[in-house]
């Protein structure tokens, strides 16, 4: 008899080792990366605009040193330094340095505003503009121009800039509601309509202005800082602490709000309110800014993009980020402003337009292309 087949010997077991296992990078890993790339670039902008500001403070028709502009610094915080002499301490104190911390303050307002409005609208497109705060706030600013008031003294463009950009604000939201609901598209076309209203107002108020008056209203809707003083600084400076202390509070939100309003309202998020908050805070922000500084476009736009596309969409590191960025951004635009034509002083608004445009349309088509058109 032949003999009895032997059964087959078990395959070898491969081994377990790091060759056989995925070549993708863990979880954790990835984590951690991001949380090193976001550390990494939120200290570089603090960086660039401790050092933007700075050199700010002393470049200018008066050029102050960098050392004198730290002794004088050190000197009025008791930490050392010295006194400079009449003229350069003045030049630092009453034009300088409040110019410097209006530009923080109104960039980093934006830039926030900015991040907000591209949160709640999930539309890197989307602006502080949109709601109408910008137009809204040119109006008052214009009627009070043409029409001569002076209740407030020095103040009274500014408050009235101020009322009339959160008015519109919240004219925009009452009449894009609906049955409890605001739906995004209906706030934007509702913003779209009321924008192009305040632009037929602003236009009407020309028309029947005076030249002085016209040039006036011509260099407030170019947008500048030659006007700051400590006392803008001040008035500014409570809306924009509380924007940017309330913004953050929402960073977990507006990221489960980017997976779609029915899901992070079955994830616990009360949309509606969410949403009325938010356009609150981006209405204190940006109606603080344009009041004191006139219209400034575009640092809302681009900042936030340009941070996302550098670090991703987590707005617990984008909406403190953008702050900085948009800080910095209009504190070398408005070094700029003034030092590139001097001594004429050129439009803070049409420099941010200048840069801002190019990048608009680039996304435009870099959204088009991505979405393989616009349906």
């Amino acid at each position: 008899m032949p003999p009895a087949a032997q059964p087959p010997e078990p395959a070898a077991a491969q081994p377990s080792g790091p060759s056989s296992a995925p070549s993708s990078t863990p979880p954790r890993e990835r984590r951690t990366r991001a949380v090193d790339r976001t550390v990494l670039i939120t200290a570089a902008l603090a960086t660039a605009l401790v050092l933007c500001a700075l050199l700010a403070a002393g470049i200018g028709a008066y050029r102050i040193p960098l050392g004198d502009v730290l002794a004088s610094a050190a000197h009025r915080l008791g930490l050392g330094g010295h006194a400079l002499d009449r003229v350069p301490e003045s030049v630092l104190w009453n034009v300088r340095l409040p110019r410097v911390v209006l530009a923080l303050l109104v960039g980093g307002s934006l830039g926030c505003a900015g991040a907000l409005m591209q949160g709640v609208f999930g539309n890197p497109l989307a602006e502080p503009a949109v709601i109408g705060v910008s137009s809204g706030g040119a109006v008052g600013a214009v009627a009070c121009i043409v029409l001569g008031l002076d209740a407030l003294g020095s103040w009274t463009v500014t408050a009235f800039a101020f009322a009339s950009g959160l008015l519109t604000v919240f004219a925009v939201y009452l009449m894009a509601r609906a049955g409890g609901r605001t739906e995004v598209v209906t706030l934007i076309l509702t913003g779209v309509a009321v924008n192009a209203f305040c632009g037929a107002l602003i236009g009407i108020f020309l028309f029947t202005a005076d030249s002085a008056a016209i040039s006036q209203v011509t260099f407030w809707q170019l947008g500048s800082l030659a006007q700051a003083t400590w006392g803008k600084v001040l008035a500014v400076l409570p809306f924009a602490l509380t924007g940017l202390a309330v913004a953050p509070l929402y960073a977990r939100k507006l990221d489960l709000l980017a997976l779609g309003e029915r899901p992070a309202r079955h994830l616990g998020v009360d949309v509606e309110r969410m949403r009325l908050v938010l356009i609150t805070v981006v209405a204190l922000l940006t109606a603080a800014a344009v009041a004191v500084s006139g219209i400034i476009g575009f640092v809302g736009l681009v900042v936030p993009h340009l941070l996302r596309m550098l670090a991703g969409p987590g707005h617990r590191f984008l909406l403190p980020a953008s702050a900085l960025g948009g800080a910095l951004v209009l504190v070398a635009a408005d070094l700029a402003a003034r030092t590139l034509a001097e001594p004429a002083e050129l439009p803070l608004g049409v420099l941010t337009a200048l840069l801002g445009s190019p990048f608009f349309f680039w996304l435009l088509r870099r959204t088009r292309t991505r979405q393989g058109g616009w349906a």
